[in-house]
């Protein structure tokens, strides 16, 4: 990677992109830190430590780079646009309109979807941004609750979501990598040195943290290129005075088809019960006993109903991501189809068997690296306080292949001469 970066920068225009890259990263970073008007910073990250660290905006807190709990104008982050993406990505397969939009219109089609999620995301920043006053103003967190007071406190959370959005698009255009992975990655490695701070206190445990950490990135990034490649032959066809096809290649599916996205679900489902329990004043600290066996993330109830959503929302996504009828139809229209089985029927059943396959051992994966944060929190003492999801872990990792990935292709776009010379 190191190399790789290295290599980059001596090409005049991929240095270019990579320090409008970092400049919009630190621009960023310099939003995640003004604060709102009228907001008590104090007194919310009391609040937010005392009361919501369990619950689902803890996700939402370390996805934003603890800019949540501190209120900031960027505190809302990506997840109204990713709320959005995922929303209009699901009701595409729901709706016809909007299925034959992105399938059938092309880029024009992709366009008018572009477009749909970038409205979808502002008017999710005014709900989020409404329902995060609604939160500080019911528990005395504001210094004034008029209305003028609430109109500029929910414009700026959505302007700030709007913003994060357009500042996602420019790396897109004229940076490297994905813009809303790269604003992820940012927010999550931003509470690395917090995180080696509390690792150096734990004594002679941080060597074994340091050991579990490092064979959990090597499994991560070994599953993350691992994929099930299904050999394809083409049948040879005559036009004219010339044979076409004939060829052999392969149908390749990753086995972590569906990212870090059944996670995320998995984690939002299972913070839910916290989050209701949060607003009656119900946490770790109240005294309740069956909140420490069902509800708190650190119980065994939890992790297992964790592991069970990640099982759920992995073949959940793969099912949405791959239609093996489709497939063996598109096969089918080209000529193509997989030795020993008959095109048709045949073939869709072979590619959902295997599909089936990769989703069980794709979601055991998951499920390792998710759970494994919590059970280190059971065993190993002082680890608990690290927050260390395996949510985090996933997008990091998974974001850095891309992005070295990607440079790596544009050098080889450069450095192609072709068969002229």
């Amino acid at each position: 990677m190191i190399e790789t970066l290295r290599n980059a920068w001596k090409i005049p225009e991929l240095r270019k992109k990579l320090m409008f890259t970092a400049l919009i990263l630190l621009l960023y970073r310099i939003g995640n830190v003004i604060p709102v008007p009228y907001i008590n910073v104090d007194l919310l990250t009391q609040f937010f430590n005392s009361e919501l660290s369990e619950t689902i905006l803890g996700l939402y807190n370390a996805m934003s780079g603890s800019a949540f709990s501190q209120g900031t104008v960027l505190a809302l982050s990506i997840q109204p646009y990713i709320n959005a993406s995922i929303i209009i990505q699901l009701l595409t397969v729901a709706i016809p309109a909007l299925e034959r939009m992105a399938k059938e219109e092309g880029e024009e089609g992709k366009k008018k979807l572009t477009m749909i999620t970038r409205c979808s995301t502002v008017g999710l920043g005014l709900i989020m941004g409404w329902a995060f006053y609604t939160l500080l103003a019911t528990n005395g967190i504001l210094a004034r609750t008029d209305f003028l007071a609430g109109l500029v406190i929910v414009l700026t959370f959505t302007a700030g979501s709007a913003v994060v959005m357009w500042l996602g698009e420019q790396i897109n255009e004229y940076g490297i990598g994905n813009g809303i992975s790269m604003i992820l990655f940012a927010n999550i490695i931003s509470g690395l040195p917090g995180g080696l701070g509390t690792m150096l206190g734990m004594g002679w445990w941080a060597i074994l943290v340091a050991v579990v950490m490092i064979a959990l990135v090597l499994f991560i990034i070994f599953v993350n290129d691992a994929e099930r490649r299904i050999p394809i032959q083409y049948a040879k066809r005559v036009v004219g005075r010339k044979i076409y096809g004939g060829q052999s290649t392969n149908l390749p599916i990753k086995v972590s088809m569906s990212g870090v996205m059944p996670v995320i679900f998995a984690q939002s489902i299972c913070s839910f019960p916290a989050t209701i329990c949060a607003f009656f004043g119900i946490n770790g600290t109240s005294g309740k006993w069956w909140y420490d066996i069902f509800f708190s993330n650190t119980s065994w109830f939890y992790a297992f109903m964790y592991g069970l959503m990640i099982f759920f929302f992995g073949w959940f996504y793969a099912a949405i991501q791959y239609d093996s009828v489709e497939i063996a139809n598109n096969l089918k229209k080209n000529g193509g189809f997989i030795p020993g089985f008959r095109p048709g029927k045949p073939t869709a059943d072979f590619i959902q068997k295997v599909i089936n396959k990769i989703v069980i051992f794709g979601s055991v994966y998951l499920a390792v690296v998710a759970l494994l944060p919590i059970l280190c929190g059971k065993f190993i003492p002082g680890s608990g306080s690290l927050a260390i999801g395996g949510t985090s872990v996933i997008i990091v990792i998974g974001v850095a292949l891309e992005t070295v990935k990607a440079i790596e292709a544009q050098m080889l776009m450069r450095h192609y001469k072709g068969f002229l010379d």
